[in-house]
């Protein structure tokens, strides 16, 4: 993932804040997923808030989150959110494996800070 977003031309961040957001890193990751043709939900909606990312597939799910940080500041940011609101819940009936995925990216470097991931329980409650 890094090389991806290294290899993106830097001209393409002058005179605006693109890199500030979250939504323009999900947006290319979302690309990419979209472009090898996987089920891919974005915004995924969950009775604790929306995941930024869902991706589904005959083997697995996929639960990932982006979250924009300042250097090593709120490191790991995006994995805590995917557990503190048990994102994997909505998924635990699919009785499949469950990897929770927490990207965080520096605004400063516009680059992964910190890649996070986590297989979750998928017991069924």
């Amino acid at each position: 993932i890094e090389s991806h977003f290294a290899s993106i031309p830097g001209e393409w961040y002058r005179k605006n804040k693109i890199s500030k957001y979250e939504g323009y890193y999900s947006s290319v990751i979302y690309s990419y997923f979209a472009s090898l043709g996987l089920q891919v939900s974005c915004e995924d909606m969950t009775n604790h808030g929306r995941v930024d990312m869902t991706v589904v597939m005959e083997h697995a799910v996929f639960i990932i989150e982006f979250k924009t940080v300042v250097g090593s500041k709120d490191k790991g940011k995006a994995i805590r959110q995917i557990k503190e609101k048990n994102y994997a819940e909505k998924y635990k009936g699919l009785k499949l494996p469950i990897y929770l995925i927490g990207i965080d990216f520096d605004k400063t470097k516009r680059n992964v800070s910190s890649f996070k991931w986590e297989k979750a329980e998928t017991a069924v409650n």
